[in-house]
């Protein structure tokens, strides 16, 4: 598969994926919703090395699913929705000057009848909020939650096969460490993967990008209107009795990855 991958691209059957890598970092963040994963891709798309993707999953995801989210089907009719044209795009090549491809992922996203081949030379990275704040947050926008549209469970999943595999536990990025301490745990994100960090990282032009999906327009209004990352601020959560048990198991699932957090 990685050989005909590779001439797809232009790129000589004999090229390894170790040279390929070198060629190329391409980041896969996994994130679950309402957490600052807009913000760190504008993080990242402040890089000059760097060409960004915003969720190029979602519109598969919404078409295979069927689920009524908001500006459903102009995603729909606007983004890909075959997941493998998707992946195809995502192992092609990057814009000129570019070296590094950080694509902004929702875990949710990945269905379990998408392969997971395509991700075995991409740097997995994961990004994770504290269960509650994040629950009472999709509530609002959402209304009925399910364990799977917080994207933990398939988090959970890839992080396990990836630590498996390399012996070692990927990067996994807190919202609150990012918060209280923007550049010390984006040095230390930026060195896990294999990069060096810019001072760029931690500021960017407000306003929408011609890389957000359409969806931008309900979803990213904080973004939108910010220059940097925000400072942390403690909210006090309130979850309704009827979602308590589902705030438990999102719990257990986060606290495995939290374990392994870059801390502030």
């Amino acid at each position: 598969m990685r050989a005909s991958r590779f001439a797809r691209f232009g790129i000589p059957k004999h090229t390894s994926a170790r040279i390929v890598r070198h060629m190329v970092t391409r980041i896969a963040m996994w994130s679950g919703p309402r957490n600052i994963s807009t913000a760190m891709l504008r993080s990242f798309g402040s890089r000059p090395d760097t060409h960004v993707s915003d969720e190029p999953l979602y519109a598969y995801y919404l078409k295979t699913t069927g689920l009524a989210h908001p500006h459903a089907d102009e995603i729909v009719a606007t983004h890909e929705g075959d997941w493998r044209k998707v992946a195809a795009e995502l192992c092609g090549p990057l814009p000129e000057g570019r070296s590094i491809w950080y694509q902004k992922h929702m875990a949710h996203h990945l269905l379990p009848e998408v392969e997971r081949g395509w991700l075995d030379d991409f740097v997995q990275a994961f990004l994770i909020r504290e269960p509650r704040a994040m629950l009472s947050s999709l509530v609002e926008k959402l209304g009925d939650v399910r364990l799977e549209d917080t994207g933990l469970p398939q988090q959970v999943e890839l992080f396990r096969e990836r630590f498996e595999k390399e012996g070692n536990p990927p990067a996994v990025v807190d919202a609150r460490e990012v918060l209280l301490n923007p550049e010390g745990v984006l040095r230390a994100l930026c060195q896990h993967v294999g990069i060096d960090f810019d001072p760029a990282m931690l500021s960017w032009e407000p306003g929408p990008r011609e890389t957000d999906g359409c969806w931008g327009a309900h979803w990213y209004s904080n973004t939108y209107a910010s220059s940097a990352f925000a400072p942390y601020r403690p909210k006090k959560v309130e979850i309704a009795p009827q979602q308590e048990e589902l705030a438990q198991r999102c719990q257990t699932l986060y606290d495995e990855m939290a374990q392994h957090r870059i801390q502030a």
